[in-house]
């Protein structure tokens, strides 16, 4: 599966989208088309809000790509060695990423077109939509509940769950810029 990486040769306009949510919870992102796995996965930590606290994978058909773990009784191949021109190459391709096995969030990122390379700087999130769950939440439907709790105050949970997320927490917010700011702090 892992070719010799190559100089970029364009960019990919991927949509991430958080599987079962609803409304979607998504992000449209462009990246080098010559991105290792590892390095995909700290511009997904950061494009969706997550703060990189658990083990996380890719999958493309039958094949794990991610941290090999020795302890682990099952086959993953390096995602350090695996670029993104790899496993998804024309315009339709996905991949599933999957963040926090307890946890279970999976995303679909799909590739929707191929742009020249000199069309944007990367990665940069050019669109995107709702805030990201909290980490830690229970998946997507601990976050649904956490959600009714935070939203109604006769909820019984609704004052510990609130100060669970800090006092507040907005579902629809989405920061492009600040996202985008994030990003100059990534090195590759």
């Amino acid at each position: 599966m892992a070719k010799k990486n190559r100089k970029a040769n364009s960019l990919y306009q991927l949509k991430v989208t958080l599987i079962s949510s609803k409304p979607p919870i998504w992000r449209r992102l462009i990246v080098q088309d010559n991105i290792r796995l590892d390095q995909l996965h700290f511009v997904l930590q950061t494009a969706m809000g997550w703060s990189d606290y658990h083990l996380h994978q890719y999958r493309v058909g039958n094949d794990c790509i991610g941290i090999p773990e020795p302890d682990f009784d099952f086959d993953v191949k390096d995602e350090r060695k695996v670029y993104l021109h790899d496993i998804i190459s024309k315009p339709k391709d996905y991949v599933i990423y999957e963040y926090d096995f307890g946890d279970g969030w999976e995303h679909k990122i799909l590739l929707e077109k191929i742009l020249p390379l000199d069309s944007f700087e990367s990665p940069i999130v050019i669109k995107g939509s709702q805030a990201c769950p909290p980490e830690d939440c229970g998946g997507i439907w601990g976050y649904y509940d956490l959600l009714k709790a935070i939203q109604d105050p006769t909820h019984e949970e609704h004052e510990s769950m609130l100060e669970w997320v800090g006092g507040e927490f907005d579902p629809d917010a989405f920061d492009m810029k600040a996202i985008n700011n994030n990003f100059k702090s990534l090195a590759f």
